[in-house]
């Protein structure tokens, strides 16, 4: 290859993800819920500073993912009043309303302060909602569906040790690390999405 080619290949290199660095490699992978697809699995958590700076961002960049990937998100349950936000994380996710809701549910949480783990405070938000079909999330958090699939965002994060959020993994294997800012991590992401279409012989659609 002649030295202008190099040259032209280089900064493609020097951005490359390096593991260690720019992500690591879990030691128990997690099971995806869909294996024919690639996962990017976030587990967060309402409370969280650092999830409610990061949602806007994550639901932006996963509205350009292909076909063939899929965002989930998992509440972390480490003590047991933690499962309320975790249901209300379930009502979000089974109403089909991430992308609405999420936003007004961090808002109420992080800015307003609302209990929203109180099922009747929880109630009283959702159906006073305007810019969203709050009425439609409390449909699906009275579910009983809902609350088993709270507890088993609490046996996730039990089994697979969760100790820190926003843990953000791609392919049920590679963990994101946040060290150079959530717009890299966002670059990370990527790659390592076309790395796990890649290593499974996948093809967009």
């Amino acid at each position: 290859m002649k030295k202008a080619a190099w040259l032209v290949l280089l900064p493609a290199l020097a951005q490359a993800a390096v593991v260690g660095e720019d992500y690591t490699v879990l030691a128990k992978p997690i099971p995806q819920l869909q294996p024919n697809k690639v996962e990017v699995l976030e587990f967060f958590g309402y409370f969280c500073v650092h999830c409610y700076h990061l949602d806007p961002i994550l639901l932006k960049h996963s509205r350009s993912f292909a076909p063939d990937t899929y965002l989930r998100t998992e509440h972390v349950v480490w003590q047991p009043d933690m499962l309320g936000l975790a249901k209300v994380a379930a009502a979000v996710n089974r109403s089909g309303l991430k992308y609405q809701a999420n936003p007004a549910v961090f808002k109420a949480v992080y800015e307003q302060k609302l209990d929203l783990a109180d099922a009747d405070e929880f109630r009283k938000w959702a159906t006073a909602q305007k810019t969203f079909d709050g009425k439609r999330l409390w449909v699906a958090y009275q579910q009983p569906q809902t609350a088993t699939v709270a507890k088993n965002m609490q046996k996730l994060t039990e089994t697979y040790q969760i100790s820190g959020t926003p843990t953000v993994i791609v392919g049920g294997k590679y963990q994101i690390k946040f060290d150079k800012g959530f717009p890299q991590g966002m670059k990370t992401m990527d790659e390592l999405i076309a790395k796990v279409r890649a290593e499974r012989g996948l093809k967009t659609h």
